[in-house]
């Protein structure tokens, strides 16, 4: 940094020292702050700002001249695989959250690295069983600090300007088999957050409030009640209970809040979007039936104390994996009482393939529609708020067609809104299963962690079209489609949407588009190289207008390619490859001039051959169900989708001592591959005859 002379008029000084104390005003952002919508210069929340909408009055670039946009600067992250995260900028740095949630601030109008500050999530986890463990969906900004939480269950506080540590605590228990991929959200002096884990064992779903400035608990709200023997933690989880039956707390319940949290600073409420039931299936669950609350449901809270303050409940007594963990975004509608009155309305579109526009202040439906396939239900009653089943989609004696499938018409994966278009911008999917629990052991079944189970068995199924995503946008007021774009590949990242008349989004494919957001004409395209599935931010800075964008498909979908889906809608096909293509995070200008590296092309892995390895077929059945615990990061039926190596290519599943030293040791954890310290010889003979059957299978 320059020194100033000595001899600067002292009109200059003014000026000078004027500008500090407005930077100095900006560098504590507070809830005022983040809910600020005019602002351009900073991105300070996981949905931009309080409201989630990821819309941006920025309109430097814009339908006229968004063609012009090219490469301004670009970071290569060579260390990462799947980026699913969306960055925050704040006061000219850029901060996000990359794979083992290490988390980096760049500058933002450079991209040079400030600090980096790895929580050695390897080393934390060695020794225990995890699966998918690598990626994380974003951080949360609040007066100073970055918050961010680890797949682990930590939740840790880090000074904005150097990085350092300013407090950490864990939120479960290493033993516990739970994890955390989603964004904590700041808010009023705290920051929330859930947890996963719904699958994997036992568990009953919580979010949890700390105190920003120390990390010391503030509040608890369960999901789901706990054994009645041992009494409510308070009246809400009284009033839940009476909505289960059998003894649900041995399986856990669900419930999990893995993402979902938005804060109104109107009403002084957060809302939880709450998970699915564990195990999915209810019959086992809840045997007598009944709502299972707060399962699958929109809770309010007290933002202050984390009491209840009312809930509506998505899919009741839900049993096809239906969560609610989607986005929660907040809008003025003209459709309260009275002429051109604004209703105070929460936008939500989650799994179940309905659009529901709710009534913020009560809890009150006001619509539903489908903006996709479901066979599932017929419609949503306005006046009881609850979804009018079709006949036999539970299984209840038969395998059922049900669409939407496990992956939700809608996932994580951002929606925007804009005020502009009034439109609602979905990155829909399209699949269909069929589910059924004939042979299952229904009254004897039991979770055990870190194995974990369904309770169903979903089977693939015929998909409802012939792609299997789309971008939809939607209309919350007329509740229906102004405009849809098929698309050939997903699961497609989140949405962006600005007053520049523009939509953003990358896709499965490789490409980053920018549409008409009114009309879904594409105006520009980039080909990234690489699927993304995280979601674009902009801001400005000295006059000028950045796009960034995080390149790496990531994501649980993702990393199991076309699960649950037919050939025809598969996304194996792109070629996206563990350690081939670079990750990148790369932001846009329209006078951009960076010379950024092509990616390497497309790579297909060549299982290996070799014959001198004699499969034992029973074996390799057995392996085949051991496989399960591999599969969401090497892929299903072990055709890996660019989340883990392909062990079909890998000589290490021929070697029976190395075979032991990676999954069983943990020698590769470092690497992302952790250790299960307790799977046998027998357990590991089986995976080497199947991994061995699947690559001569697909040679």
């Amino acid at each position: 940094m320059k020194k100033l002379s000595l001899m600067v008029p002292l009109y200059i000084c003014i000026l000078l020292i004027s500008a500090c104390e407005k930077q100095a005003d900006t560098v504590v952002f507070n809830d005022e702050a983040i809910a600020d919508e005019s602002q351009t210069a900073n991105w300070l929340a996981y949905g931009r700002t309080h409201n989630e909408r990821r819309f941006s009055p920025s309109d430097l670039i814009n339908t006229s001249n968004v063609a012009n946009l090219k490469v301004d600067w670009y970071l290569d992250l060579p260390q990462d695989v799947g980026l699913v995260s969306t960055p925050l900028v704040v006061n000219g740095t850029l901060y996000f959250t990359g794979t083992m949630n290490v988390i980096r601030a760049v500058d933002a109008v450079t991209g040079e690295l400030l600090w980096e500050f790895d929580p050695q999530v390897a080393r934390e986890i060695a020794g225990t069983r995890r699966t998918g463990w690598k990626h994380n969906r974003g951080i949360s900004f609040y007066e100073g600090k970055i918050f961010a939480a680890t797949w682990d269950g930590r939740l840790f506080a880090l000074d904005a300007e150097t990085g350092d540590e300013v407090w950490m605590v864990r939120t479960f228990g290493i033993d516990r088999a739970l994890y955390i991929t989603g964004a904590p959200k700041a808010f009023k002096g705290k920051v929330i957050i859930g947890n996963g884990g719904t699958e994997s064992g036992p568990t009953r779903g919580w979010v949890t409030a700390y105190d920003a400035e120390t990390g010391e608990e503030a509040w608890k709200f369960h999901i789901v009640p706990g054994n009645p023997a041992d009494g409510f933690e308070n009246e809400a989880m009284e009033m839940a209970a009476k909505t289960w039956t059998g003894e649900w707390w041995k399986h856990g319940g669900g419930g999990n809040a893995w993402h979902g949290f938005t804060y109104d600073p109107e009403f002084n409420a957060i809302y939880i979007g709450t998970g699915n039931g564990s195990p999915w299936n209810r019959k086992i669950r809840s045997p007598g039936g009944g709502d299972n609350l707060f399962l699958c449901s929109i809770v309010a809270l007290d933002a202050d104390t984390g009491e209840y303050l009312w809930h509506y409940q998505t899919t009741p007594g839900e049993t096809w994996d239906y969560n609610s963990n989607m986005d929660i975004v907040l809008a003025d509608l003209p459709l309260g009482e009275g002429e051109d009155a604004p209703l105070k309305a929460i936008l939500h579109a989650p799994k179940n393939g309905f659009f529901y526009v709710i009534n913020r202040e009560t809890g009150k439906l006001v619509s539903a529609e489908a903006f996709a396939e479901t066979t599932w239900a017929t419609h949503i009653d306005i006046e009881t708020g609850r979804p009018v089943e079709v006949p036999g989609a539970r299984y209840e004696v038969d395998t059922a067609y049900v669409t939407p499938n496990a992956y939700g018409a809608h996932s994580w994966h951002s929606m925007s809104y804009s005020p502009q278009t009034g439109f609602a911008y979905i990155p829909a999917q399209h699949y269909a299963t069929n589910y059924s629990d004939l042979g299952l052991d229904i009254e004897g079944f039991q979770m055990e962690p870190f194995v974990g189970g369904l309770g169903v068995n979903p089977l693939p199924a015929e998909p409802p079209r012939d792609y299997p995503a789309s971008l939809i946008a939607w209309d919350p007021i007329k509740q229906e489609a102004a405009w849809e774009i098929p698309q050939q590949s997903g699961p497609n990242g989140g949405t962006l949407t600005t007053a520049g008349g523009l939509l953003f989004q990358g896709r499965a494919d490789g490409r980053f588009i920018a549409y008409d957001a009114k009309t879904g004409k594409e105006l520009w395209s980039f080909d990234a190289g690489l699927g993304m599935a995280a979601a674009p931010i902009t801001y400005e800075l000295n006059g000028k207008q950045y796009v960034s964008m995080l390149v790496g498909w990531g994501g649980g979908a993702a990393g199991l390619g076309s699960l649950f889906a037919s050939e025809k809608v598969s996304t194996r096909h792109l070629g996206w490859a563990y350690g081939k293509q670079m990750r990148r995070l790369v932001t846009f200008s329209l006078d951009g001039s960076a010379d950024m590296p092509a990616q390497p092309p497309p790579y297909f892995a060549q299982p290996l051959e070799a014959p001198e390895f004699d499969v034992d077929v029973e074996l390799a059945q057995q392996g085949a169900l051991e496989f399960g615990a591999c599969m969401s990061c090497h892929g299903l039926n072990a055709l890996a989708a660019g989340m883990a190596p392909d062990l079909r290519a890998s000589p290490i599943p021929l070697n029976k001592e190395g075979f032991a030293a990676v999954v069983r040791d943990g020698a590769l954890v470092a690497r992302g591959m952790p250790g299960t310290p307790g799977i046998t010889d027998a357990q590991l003979e089986a995976l080497q005859h199947y991994i061995r059957q699947r690559a001569r299978d697909t040679l």
